[in-house]
């Protein structure tokens, strides 16, 4: 089974912050990148991520992206 990592968009970010909440593992955190919104962006920690897709899930701006690791 091929692995997957996840991929943000921090300019499509608009601080809603549902995902900080979804994420089990404690993945997420509010970058310092403010992006052309305005918004303090999401990043993902790829030590902590296991791609389960929770942010992806509930994100209404389509932040987040799961693709499949290179090699993998």
């Amino acid at each position: 089974m091929a692995k997957e990592k996840i991929i943000t968009y921090p300019e499509r970010c608009k601080g809603c912050h549902y995902c900080l909440s979804a994420c089990k593992k404690g993945a997420l955190s509010v970058s310092e990148f403010t992006n052309k919104k305005g918004h303090k962006a999401i990043e993902a920690n790829a030590e902590k991520c296991v791609a389960c897709g929770s942010c992806f899930t509930v994100c209404p701006d389509y932040v987040f992206e799961l693709v499949e690791e290179a090699g993998a």
